[in-house]
């Protein structure tokens, strides 16, 4: 079974701040892509942000010289530092990693987490 656990969101005001986690844990092999999405009342689901395995990050246009995606492999940790934050950027951000377990394989969601910036 294998869990992801966000934390790291809230309210922040225009131009500020935030850094979002998410952990993996359980009966984790292997982890390859690690990315987060974004979801604003009524808009599709988004991405913002993805790492491969390897290291290769790709970023949405609009976040891109404003945020910064990393990982811990050594955590199963994928992290998302937004700067610059604007209130368009508001919307609830899901966390997204391939993982190989003992049986399976596939993509596991995190819970989401809300993002608000407003003054």
């Amino acid at each position: 079974q294998v869990q992801l656990v966000e934390s790291g969101g809230g309210l922040v005001q225009p131009g500020g701040s935030l850094r979002r986690s998410c952990a993996a844990s359980g009966s984790i092999f292997s982890i390859a892509a690690m990315g987060w999405y974004r979801q604003a009342p009524g808009n599709q689901r988004e991405l913002v942000a993805s790492i491969s395995s390897g290291g290769t990050r790709n970023y949405a246009d609009s976040v891109k010289g404003r945020f910064t995606i990393s990982r811990d492999n050594a955590k199963n940790t994928v992290y998302l530092q937004m700067n610059s934050l604007k209130p368009e950027d508001t919307a609830v951000y899901y966390c997204k990693v391939w993982i190989r377990t003992g049986t399976s394989q596939g993509d596991y969601w995190g819970q989401g987490t809300q993002v608000t910036v407003s003054s």
